[in-house]
Parts: C-alpha cells; structure tokens; sequence
C-alpha cells in the first residue's frame, strides 16, 4: 500500500471528520426514509427533524447577524468621542440615531477606540470558540481519535497538522461567532458584496489558532488525568465559557451596557497587535498601520504558534499516546459503597423531602453520582442568567427584585426553563444503552417518564420559589401584579417540564454510538424558542394575552406528549413509527393554518376592495374550506384513524343533543348579560364598529353558517378529539373549550367558555360533528339576533 502524500493525508482526515460532523448533524432524519422498508402495520418513520433543522439554523444565522450589527453601531456611538449619532430630545433625554453612526462608519476608518472595542469583542469571540468545544462531551470519551489515528500510513507530523486543519473545518462554533461578526466589519469597512468572502478568509485565519489551543489543551489533558476529572474539567470550561460568550454579545444589545463599554475604554492598546486586532486593521484600511504589513505581521503571528505547537503536541506524544497508561494509572480507588441513602449528602436530605417513587429515587441518586451533569442542571443556568443580567447592565435588580416584579419574574422562569432544558429535556438520553430494559418493567414506559417529568418539574420549582421568597422579602407591598406573576411562572414549570421531557423523546437518540449524535440540536433550539414565546406572558401587562398564551402553551405541552406518547414504543425501532391516529397537535396546526388563510384572503381582499360583510365571509369561507379539505387529505394519504365526521348514523340522537346543549348555552349567554348590567364593562368599540359595517344577511351567514361549519371541525373535531385519547373526558372538555375561547374577544370568553363545554359535551356523547354545530349555529343566532335588536 502506498502512503499518501501528506497534503492527500491532512484532506482525507478533514473529509473524515467533516462526514462525523455532516453524519451528527443528519442522525436519524433520513434514517429508514429510502433504504428501509416499511412494514404493514408500522410505516416508516416520519422525520421532520431536518425542515426543522435548517429553520432554527437560518433563525440563529439571522439572530447573531442582527446581532453583529448591532454591536458595530453601538461601538460607534459608545466609544468614537467623535461621533454625531447621540443627540439630546427637547425633553433633555438622549437618543441614538443608528442611521448615523452606519454612515460614519461608511464614510471614514475606525476610529481608535472603536478599534479596541472591537478588538475586545472579536478576542472574546476566539476565546468562545475554544472553550465551548472543550466543554463538549467528547473530552472525556475513551474512545479518542489519535488512539487509532496513529495507526494510519501517516507521519505523526502529518498527523498533527491534519488534526489542526479539521479541528480548523469542524469548529461549527467557532464559524457561528465569526463570520456574522467578520461579516459585518467587513460590511461596514466599505467592502459590501465582498464582505461575505473576507469573512470567510478572516474566520479561516483565525480559527487555527483555536483549533491549536484546543489540541494543546486536550491532549495534554487526556495523557495527564482520569476521565472523573475530565468530566469536571468539561463541565467547568462549559460554565466559563458562558459569561464570556455573553459579554461578547452584550456589544449588541439594543440597550447596551454602559460598565461594558467602560471595559472596552480600558482594554490595553498592545491587543491591537494580536491576530484579532491585526485583522481588523488589514480588514478597514487607513485605521491603523498599513494592510498589508497587518497581513503580514497577522501571518507571521499564526504561522509561528501553530510551528511551535506542532512541536509542543510532538513533545507530549513523545512516550506514545497513551504515555503508558497514565489515564488509568492516575485512577483511584474507588471507596467502599455507601448503603442505600447514606451517599450523595448533597442530596440525601432532599431524597428525604420528596416523596418520591423509587424510579425518582434513582434519577436522584444518578443526578448526584455524575458531578458534570449535577453542575449542568444546578449551576449552569444560575452562570446563563446572572451572565445575560450583568452584562446587560440589569445586575442591580436583584437588590430590587420587590420593586421590579417583571425582572424578578423573568430571572425566576428563565432558571427554570434553563434548568429543565440541561435536565428534563435529556430524561432519554441520560438512560443510553439500557433504555431496553425500560421496557422489561412491569409498567408503561409513559408512567415512567412522567414521574420523571414530575421530579424534574420539582427541583427546577426551587429556583423561582427561592427568587420570588427574596423578593417578597424586599417588596413594599404585596400587589395583584405580583401574584399574577407568581402565578403565571409556577404554571408554566411543569408545563415546560412536560415539554422538555417531550421534546427529548424525539430529539435524543440513545442507542447512538456517538455521544454527539444523540441529541439533535433543532429540538433544543424549538424548546428554548417556546420557552421565549412563554415570557411573553410574564411582560404582558394585558390579562387576555396572557390568558392566551397560558392556555395554548398547555395545549401544545398535552399535544407534543401525546405525539411522544405515541412514539414510545417504537423507540427501540429505527425503522418504524407509530400508526397514524387524529393527534392534539393536528388541531393546533388546523388552527393555525385557519387564522393564516383569513388573515392572506382578507389582504386580498382589502386591495380588491370588496364590502367587509363579503370579504370576512369570503375569508371565513376560504379558510375553513382550505383546512378542511387539506386535513382530509392528509388523513386520507396517511391512512389516518378515527377522523371526525358529520353523520354517523343516528341523526336523532345527534339532533336532540344539539338542541340540549344549545339551551344550556343560550341560557348561560343570558345570566351573562344580565350580570353584565351591573358591572361597568363597556363592549370593544373596534368590535361594535365592525359589527356595524355587516349587512344582517352577511352577518347572519358569517355567524350561523360558516362559523360552526368550520370551526367545528377544528375545535371539537381535531382538538377535543386529539385530547380524548390522552386523557378524560372532562379534562378533555375544559381544555378543548378554554382553547375555544381565548380565540375570541375577552369580553365574551366566559360565554364562549360555556359554549365550548357544551359543544364537547355533545360530540362525546353523538360522536358526530351536527350535534355540535347545531349548538353553535343556535347560540350565535340567538346572540347576533339580540344585538340587532339592541
């Protein structure tokens, strides 16, 4: 065999490692979607894993451009003593005009001080790109590349400067952080359409030196210490590169902070001759020395260390890789075991609070022997949220926390969410090769995870109840604001605890043998996008929006567990997924896609100017038309199960439900109004003035026809039907109805509350969807009816 050249070596290596990562990113997408036959009773697998991938990939591209621009107009108008983009209002308050500081920047050099913030920024950029990596569970894995890389037809040499270059290729951190950045500066250097092309060289030139530090770091590492205590170093760079990464992005905050721009004023100006800072100097020219001799100085400041690392690695590899044994030598021996409870004192007094099943019991006393993921789920998100308060420059509210309850709300739902997302969301994945034997127990494996949802919605309940205790402790007074908050962030624990766990069925893949490839990072990224969307409720200051949130974010958590529910068992089965059955989440999406079509067609209907009575029936119309026929569709192609109907065969039984419910909900819109009269509510005067421009034929049609035709399908067909399978017939009937009714103006959600029980009610006992569209038919008549005669 003849060896190849070591040109040939270094890209076959490169490749090699570009297919793991390319083979991480895929895992499971595609698995049993072209070479896999499917079976009558278990199709395939339907993976949406990579449509959701490349989403939250273009989102996050998008996030950190957005990002980096913000950070290059702040610069300049934080630190250029020169700039004109800070103004005074006539009401003497300061203001920014971003409009300004880009054309300054266009328009002329960096100014020095904005070369060092920028410096500063990009050095924290590099420093990330190496300790995240180093923070990843590959350190501690005793499978390590150069163990069997050494056995390759290569020269060592060549081998070291192969791993340079793919660590350099394979650093998907490292290229997140910079090009957005180099993108940006070299945008606002005057290069425009150029600028995606010097940012891709910049992040080039840069991205060895992290690849060459992470080598030096863990290979001297590996020969030096047991794997107990990589994990802690794994764990440790992983907290430490957190507050880095967000002081990094604390340059673009839209308000930044002004203790961090200080920081920049004071960073040393020798950094400016470091590869960061001579990269920005070749890259915005007249802003220092000369292009090309920063070129020149930047590769003779790359070339160097990576030559005198190369020899550094040689040196340390000069006993072999193993360096005889030193990891397993340096092992101790282990101490005796202690009886069941007498371990773990970090955790013994809180095994004897809870009263926790024995599957709890294990998941503690797990949590307590493996210190890298005790650390993750207890100290990380305090790192994460102190890290994002500090820098921007909110730090001193939490000696405020009485008198900010919306900055005291936030700090205690974010450490929880982030606490469920190191912890619930790995529930599968921490179980690794002996998922099996869940299912050997003489229980469901559904049982089981819920009680480990139940844990874990627990222990992440300490950090807002320890939070909201200092902060009623300082507060002046208890108010109602304060409690709704109180209210809204206890809620939401468990329900995004049952989300985590959710989200982590089909996004950990425990069987896998590479340990990177077992969670797919899309999933994570959904989770934390909810998780955003969730706070919205919290800095909400109007009741029905965060009713609304509330109640559809406990929708979607019943929905994705039913979804997970249904994968369970075919969780051992890479090539099989479970028989297509009316889901929870399918209503949601009918639902969604209902508003969306109403939304388009009134558009369009407004540029063809047609009457409001005609477009909203047309819209109404449309949509219900649309959804209707594309779920039918889609069940149709699916093979679907137990799809909702109009007729089933007993029209009278059907008939007589519809006409009992509609009395029940007619008579319960009565007492409402009656109340009503003796309460100062007014009715919504945007809602009065639509109403106003619909003739009674069009309002009537709207109302009577279209309405329960096509609402019914999707709230009691779809929804309430999805729920029933996953739970009781009255939590099903609540849920279903207060879904109904926060879609509905906040004045009539009561009534339309009651509307929504009694709707369900009668599908549950007809099993057709008349009985509940004669309800609704009868109710809006009876209503619209009454308003015209007002």
């Amino acid at each position: 065999m003849i060896a190849p050249s070591p040109a040939h070596a270094m890209w076959l290596l490169a490749r090699l490692r570009l297919r793991r990562l390319l083979n991480v990113v895929t895992s499971a997408k595609f698995r049993g979607s072209k070479n896999t036959k499917s079976r009558a009773a278990t199709p395939n697998k339907r993976r949406l894993g990579y449509v959701l991938g490349v989403v939250m990939a273009l989102f996050m591209m998008l996030s950190f451009m957005s990002v980096a621009r913000q950070s290059m107009l702040n610069v300049q108008c934080s630190l250029n003593p020169a700039s004109h983009c800070v103004y005074t209002t006539a009401k003497h308050h300061e203001r920014r005009d971003e409009s300004v500081a880009a054309q300054e920047l266009n328009e002329a050099p960096f100014a020095a001080p904005v070369l060092k913030g920028l410096t500063m920024q990009l050095s924290l950029l590099l420093l990330v790109s190496i300790l995240l990596p180093l923070g990843s569970k590959e350190l501690a894995q005793p499978d390590w590349d150069l163990e069997w890389l050494v056995t390759l037809p290569a020269r060592r040499g060549t081998l070291l400067w192969g791993r340079l270059f793919e660590r350099t290729l394979a650093n998907p951190v490292g290229w997140t952080m910079m090009l957005p950045a180099l993108g940006m500066l070299a945008w606002y250097s005057g290069l425009h359409w150029s600028a995606p092309l010097v940012a891709l060289a910049g992040a080039a030139a840069l991205l060895p030196l992290a690849a060459l530090v992470r080598t030096l770091a863990d290979t001297g590492l590996r020969m030096a210490l047991p794997p107990s205590q990589l994990r802690n170093l794994q764990a440790l760079a992983g907290i430490v590169s957190m507050p880095f990464m967000y002081l990094a992005m604390s340059f673009g905050m839209s308000t930044p902070s002004a203790f961090v721009f200080e920081w920049a004023r004071q960073f040393p100006a020798w950094a400016l001759w470091t590869p960061p800072g001579l990269l920005i100097q070749a890259i915005n020219p007249g802003a220092g020395i000369a292009p090309l001799s920063a070129l020149a100085l930047l590769t003779l400041e790359i070339v160097v260390p990576l030559w005198l690392g190369v020899r550094v690695l040689r040196f340390q590899l000069r006993d072999g890789v193993v360096a005889s044994s030193s990891r397993e030598s340096a092992r101790k021996a282990a101490p005796p075991a202690p009886a069941d409870g007498a371990g773990a004192p970090s955790l013994a007094g809180l095994r004897r609070l809870l009263p926790s099943s024995p599957i709890q019991r294990r998941e503690l006393r797990l949590l307590s022997r493996d210190r890298n993921f005790l650390v993750q789920s207890v100290l990380l998100p305090v790192v994460i949220i102190g890290s994002q308060l500090m820098f921007n420059g909110k730090l001193s509210a939490i000696s405020e926390l009485g008198q900010h309850p919306t900055t005291m709300a936030g700090i205690a739902f974010g450490m929880a969410a982030y606490m469920l997302m190191m912890s619930a969301f790995q529930t599968l994945n921490n179980e690794g090769q002996s998922l099996w034997m869940l299912f050997t127990f003489p229980r469901s494996i559904q049982s089981v995870l819920k009680e480990k949802a139940q844990l874990w919605a627990v222990l992440a309940m300490v950090y807002p109840l320890a939070i909201f205790g200092l902060g009623l402790w300082q507060a002046p007074q208890l108010g109602w604001q304060m409690l709704s908050l109180i209210v809204i962030v206890l809620a939401g624990v468990p329900v995004f605890s049952t989300i985590a766990v959710a989200l982590g069925v089909f996004a950990c893949d425990p069987l896998a043998q590479d340990v990177r490839t077992r969670v797919r990072p899309s999933y994570l990224y959904l989770y934390m996008t909810l998780a955003g969307l969730y706070t919205y409720a919290i800095f909400s200051s109007v009741w029905s929006q965060q009713l609304v949130v509330m109640v559809l974010t406990a929708c979607l958590a019943q929905a994705l567990w039913q979804k997970a529910r249904d994968e369970l068992p075919y969780l051992l089965d890479n090539a099989a997924s479970p028989p297509a059955r009316v889901s929870t989440s399918d209503g949601l999406i009918a639902a969604m896609l209902f508003f969306v079509v109403q939304g388009i067609t009134l558009f369009v209907c407004g540029k063809l100017n047609l009457p409001v009575s005609q477009a909203l029936l047309l819209a109404f119309g449309i949509a219900g038309l649309f959804v209707y026929l594309l779920m039918r569709l889609v069940y149709w192609l699916g093979k679907t199960r137990e799809v909702p109907v109009l007729l089933n065969g007993n029209t009278g039984r059907s008939l007589l439900l519809g006409l009992g419910g509609a009395a029940v909900a007619i008579a319960a819109w009565a007492g409402y109004m009656v109340l009503l009269r003796h309460f100062p509510i007014e009715a919504d005067p945007e809602q009065a003035k639509m109403l106003g421009k619909i003739g009674t034929l069009w309002l009537l049609a709207l109302t009577v026809i279209a309405a329960p035709l096509c609402e019914e399908f999707i709230f009691r067909g779809l929804i309430f039907g999805g729920l029933r399978r996953s739970m009781g017939m009255l939590p099903a009937i609540v849920m279903s109805a207060a879904v109904f009714a926060i879609v509905h103006p906040p004045l009539s959600m009561l009534p339309v509350f009651v509307v929504g029980l009694c709707t369900a009610f009668v599908y549950e006992r007809s099993k057709s969807l008349l009985a509940p569209m004669l309800v609704h038919a009868l109710y809006n008549a009876v209503v619209v009816g009454f308003q015209l005669l007002q």
